[in-house]
């Protein structure tokens, strides 16, 4: 080996032991902005949950006191009771929904795709004030759409009823999301190859059959997304019943109508905002642990 050769290896094997931080020069812009936007307000949050403010002495360390009064706070576990069962019907009804609209789309039989597929997605793009008003306008028994239809039909409808007060705001949510949740499920759909579909049409499958057999199993990965993204949504539920709440007549949306709702106006109404802290931070666990058991359910399934 020449003299130059045996330099350039000695520097190959100096090279291969020494760090590489090029990847990092990329990264620290972002790095940054999630340390200050998201690491940094969660560490306060868990700091500021071990104290309590006092009329008297002003803040004071009072370790899991917050967190033992939360366990007894019926107001919370009434607000978390109500986005469970809003997450047991809405999230199903809306990823069936959006399952059948991405098998639709991609069996190719519909006339103007791109206009299905973009009309069902705006709703999504619509801010959800602007949504939660257009609907609350609708929903109005006095001065909206269903008012004008009970005035036609001799009705008394009022979908702004306690009863079915939540059914209402999960109807706008579903036609808020419906339409993402469709295109992360085409998405899917469209990676699988068509030489499979001929393949089953020439063994005699039916429409049904290629459906069940190769589309339903390939969606069963963006299932898992849709699910963890969409149980989170709903136990972060915040805009569509706090701006319905000067819509509703009466009490119907109490201040903790909500989780969300109830640690917003402990804390800048009530004043309350250690104990708020509290409650933000015991709903992520929650809510953490939900989807870390949901996404457990889909490998399981997955490695069948």
């Amino acid at each position: 080996m020449t003299g130059p050769d045996v330099r350039h290896s000695a520097t190959a094997r100096v090279n291969k032991h020494k760090a590489d931080w090029r990847g990092w020069k990329f990264m620290w812009p972002f790095a940054l902005v999630f340390i200050f936007v998201f690491i940094i307000p969660i560490c306060y949050a868990i700091y500021i949950s071990f104290f309590k403010k006092q009329m008297i002495g002003g803040t004071k360390f009072v370790g899991f006191e917050n967190y033992a009064r939360l366990l007894g706070d019926t107001q919370f576990w009434s607000s978390v009771g109500r986005v469970a069962l809003f997450t047991c019907v809405q999230v199903p009804i809306m990823l069936f929904l959006a399952a059948m609209m991405a098998l639709a789309l991609d069996s190719m039989k519909l006339h103007g795709t791109k206009f299905f597929r973009i009309s069902t997605f705006l709703p999504y793009a619509v801010p959800a004030v602007v949504s939660t008003l257009i609907w609350g306008f609708v929903y109005g028994a006095k001065y909206g759409l269903v008012g004008s239809l009970n005035d036609v039909l001799g009705t008394n409808l009022d979908l702004f009823a306690p009863n079915i007060l939540l059914a209402s705001i999960g109807n706008i949510v579903t036609w808020e999301f419906t339409g993402y949740n469709m295109l992360i499920f085409y998405s899917s759909l469209s990676t699988i190859p068509h030489s499979l579909y001929e393949a089953a049409s020439i063994d005699g499958a039916s429409e049904w059959q290629i459906v069940k057999s190769i589309k339903l199993p390939e969606l069963k990965g963006s299932l898992a997304i849709t699910v963890i993204f969409s149980i989170i949504g709903s136990f972060q539920l915040f805009n569509e019943p706090s701006i319905l709440q000067n819509m509703v007549p009466g009490n119907a949306i109490t201040t903790y109508y909500t989780p969300n709702m109830y640690a917003y106006n402990l804390s800048f109404s009530g004043n309350q905002s250690n104990y708020a802290a509290a409650l933000a931070i015991t709903m992520a666990v929650i809510t953490m642990a939900i989807a870390y058991a949901v996404q457990l359910n889909s490998m399981k399934e997955q490695m069948k």
